[in-house]
């Protein structure tokens, strides 16, 4: 690679995503005021915050492919963020039991030297199973999910919440698309094999 690659999140779930590729990265906080803007659909402020991420750590790293990523988890319109409790996990979980949520992942791929971002985004829909009291407690004693969007981890013990997952890429549940991002880098030339 010619330009140096940053992954402009503090996310544990990305980076183990990124580092999957093989590729050599650097991690940079972005810093990013995560509010929406009124009346902002929920995909676009996926985006936005995906593009705003990347730019956002620029400064510090002007030669970079900066890599930036935000998601969001929707159901008939209202936002299903980081619960941050369990209070708000348990809420969240009731709240989702039964429902298919959108959980749309925002990608962006900053070239800091051009200043060129192409920005994608990742829909995947997840059907949650009708979910008891208990199975909701005991899940989250188990794994307390309080940092991921919707209370649970696909990629752990939270597939057990889950009735089906439709999508083009399982990684963008997680919160990195790698396909995308793979196509993405190739347009950058990175040769990624």
């Amino acid at each position: 690679m010619t330009q140096p690659l940053i992954l402009a999140s503090t996310s544990p779930y990305r980076r183990e995503l990124l580092a999957r590729l093989g590729l050599p990265f650097q991690v940079s906080n972005p810093q990013t005021d995560e509010t929406p803007l009124p009346d902002e659909a929920p995909e676009s402020m996926a985006l936005r915050l995906s593009e705003a991420k990347a730019r956002a750590v620029a400064s510090n790293h002007p030669d970079a492919l900066i890599i930036g990523s935000d998601q969001v988890a929707t159901v008939d319109g209202k936002i299903f963020g980081k619960p941050g409790t369990h209070a708000r996990a348990v809420e969240q979980l009731h709240a989702l039991s039964g429902k298919t949520v959108n959980f749309f992942t925002g990608l962006c791929l900053y070239n800091a030297r051009t200043d060129r971002a192409e920005v994608r985004g990742i829909s995947t829909l997840v059907s949650f199973r009708q979910l008891s009291d208990s199975e909701i407690e005991n899940y989250l004693r188990r794994e307390p999910a309080y940092n991921c969007a919707g209370s649970a981890k696909s990629e752990g013990l939270g597939i057990a919440l889950l009735r089906s997952m439709q999508g083009d890429d399982p990684n963008a549940l997680i919160g990195l698309p790698l396909i995308a991002l793979c196509d993405l880098l190739r347009n950058q030339g990175v040769a990624i094999l």
